[in-house]
C-alpha cells in the first residue's frame, strides 16, 4: 500500500493533536486497551469528555501544560493507503522541530483557529511548508464550533490566506481550505450536517484522493553508497556489492552508471535485496547494487545514471534554519553532513535572514539565531555531489554539525 506522510503545523492551541486524535478515532485505529487508559487521563484532569489530544502529546510536560513539545509520529491506516503523521509543535521556539517533522511530508496540514484566524505562526510555518516545497497544503479552519459554524468567518480567513499565497515563491503547492472541528469531529472523517453550506469533500476523504508519485520516478537516480559488501565466504568468494538507499529516481539491471567522484563508469549487472533479485530499484528502498566492472567505489561516493551526473560543489548558497542557542557567524567552520557523506564547511558570509511574517530579506546581519531561517554560502573541504533542492529534495538537502560537541545545530536546502 501506498504511505503518504503529512505534517500538520499550527498556532498554539489550534487543536492539532486533538484532529489527529479525532482522526484515529474515526477509523477506528484506536486499540480498547488504550482508549481506557485516554478514558483514564481525562478523568484525572478532571474532564468530562474523552481529551483525544492525550493520543499523541505523550511527554508529561506536554499533558501538564496541554501543549506539543517533540515531535510525534502517528501511523493509521484505510482500506485506500497508510498514513505517516508528524504531529509539529506550535510554539516559535520550536520551530525547529517543525521543520524536522515537515522535511519528508508530502501534505503539510496547517491548522487555523477560526476565532483568532491568521497569526505569526501561520507566517512561519506556510513559509516552512513553502520552502520545503511541500506539493499539497490542507489548510484546516479548526473550532468552527466556537463561531457557530459561520460561512462569513471561513470565507474571511480564506480570503486572508490567499494574500500569503500570492507571495510564495513556490506556485506549485495545491492548497485545499477545509472547514473542521475536531473536538466534535465535523469534516474530519465524517459530516454532522452542522456545516450544511460546505460542499466540498471531508479531511480525510481529500486525503484519500491526493495523487502522489511514491516511487519518485521524476527525479534523477542518485545512490549514496553506505557500505561495501564482501562476504569472503565459499558460497560468495568474488561477490562485492554496493549497500546503501535509493536517494531518488529509480535504476534498472544494465542501466550504465557512472561513480562519483571518481568519475569510472560501468553497468549494473544485479540488483539485490537479501537473497532476491529485482529487475529495479526506486526511491527509498534499500539494496546492494552489483556492477559488471570492478571499480573504486567506498563509503560516501555516490552511483548515478550518465544522463544526469550532479555538479560536483566545493562552494554551495542554502537556505539554513539554525537550531542551536550559540549563534551561527561567518567564519566559522562546521561539519557538512550531504546523505552519507561527511565534510568540513566553512561559513562564508551570511546573504540574509528572513522576516518569516513579512517575506522579507534583512540584510547585513552578522549572525542568525535560535530558529532563524536565512540564507548562507558555505565552502567544503571535499565536493558534494549534490542537486539544487528545487530540482531534487532527496539530494539538495543537508545538516551540519558541530564538530567538537556533535550537535545538530543547522538544516539546509541548496538553491
Amino acid at each position: 500500500m501506498e504511505v503518504l506522510r503529512i505534517a500538520t503545523s499550527g498556532s498554539v492551541d489550534d487543536g492539532k493533536s486533538t484532529l489527529i486524535g479525532r482522526l484515529l478515532y474515526d477509523t477506528n485505529s484506536i486499540p480498547q486497551d488504550k482508549m481506557e487508559a485516554l478514558h483514564a487521563a481525562s478523568k484525572r484532569k478532571g474532564l468530562d469528555f474523552t481529551d483525544l489530544s492525550l493520543l499523541t502529546d505523550g511527554l508529561v510536560a506536554e499533558r501538564e501544560q496541554g501543549i506539543t513539545i517533540d515531535v510525534a509520529h502517528i501511523y493509521f491506516s484505510t482500506p485506500t493507503r497508510k498514513y505517516i503523521i508528524a504531529d509539529t509543535p506550535g510554539h516559535i521556539e520550536y520551530t525547529r522541530n517543525m521543520v524536522t517533522g515537515a522535511s519528508n511530508a508530502q501534505v503539510s496540514l496547517i491548522l487555523i483557529d477560526a476565532r483568532k484566524g491568521i497569526v505569526e505562526q501561520t507566517h512561519r510555518h506556510f513559509f516552512i511548508a513553502n520552502l520545503l516545497r511541500i506539493p499539497h497544503l490542507v489548510v484546516c479552519v479548526n473550532k468552527m464550533d466556537l463561531v457557530e459554524y459561520s460561512e462569513a468567518r471561513f470565507n474571511q480567513i480564506v480570503e486572508d490566506f490567499q494574500q500569503l499565497l500570492a507571495s510564495a515563491s513556490f506556485k506549485a503547492q495545491q492548497v485545499k481550505f477545509i472547514p473542521i472541528s475536531s473536538l466534535y469531529g465535523e469534516n474530519v472523517a465524517t459530516r454532522n450536517g452542522t456545516i450544511n453550506w460546505y460542499n466540498g469533500p471531508t479531511l480525510l476523504d481529500y486525503l484519500e484522493q491526493i495523487a502522489f508519485d511514491h516511487e519518485d520516478s521524476r527525479h534523477p537516480a542518485r545512490f549514496p553508497i553506505q557500505s561495501v559488501i564482501r562476504p569472503r565466504t565459499t558460497e560468495y568468494h568474488d561477490f562485492r556489492g554496493f549497500a546503501g538507499k535509493v536517494a531518488s529516481g529509480h535504476f534498472n539491471v544494465g542501466d550504465e552508471i557512472i561513480s562519483l567522484p571518481s568519475g569510472q563508469k560501468s553497468r549494473i549487472k544485479t540488483i539485490e535485496q537479501f537473497e532476491t533479485q529485482l529487475p529495479s530499484a526506486h526511491a527509498r528502498e534499500s539494496v546492494v547494487i552489483t556492477l559488471e566492472d570492478e571499480i573504486d567505489s567506498s563509503r560516501g561516493n555516490m552511483l548515478v545514471k550518465t544522463d544526469s551526473v550532479p555538479e560536483q560543489r566545493k562552494e554551495v548558497t542554502a537556505n539554513v534554519c539554525w537550531m542551536d542557542q550559540q549563534k551561527l557567524v561567518a567564519g566559522k567552520t562546521y561539519l557538512l553532513q550531504h546523505g552519507v557523506n561527511r565534510v568540513k564547511a566553512k561559513v562564508q558570509q551570511i546573504n540574509f535572514v528572513v522576516d518569516v511574517t513579512s517575506n522579507q530579506h534583512i540584510e547585513g546581519k552578522n549572525d542568525m539565531g535560535l530558529n532563524d531561517i536565512g540564507s548562507i554560502t558555505l565552502k567544503t573541504a571535499q565536493p558534494i555531489f549534490a542537486d539544487i533542492y528545487a530540482e531534487n529534495p532527496a539530494n539538495g538537502s543537508f545538516i551540519l554539525i558541530d564538530e567538537f560537541n556533535n550537535t545538530t545545530v543547522g538544516v539546509g536546502t541548496l538553491i
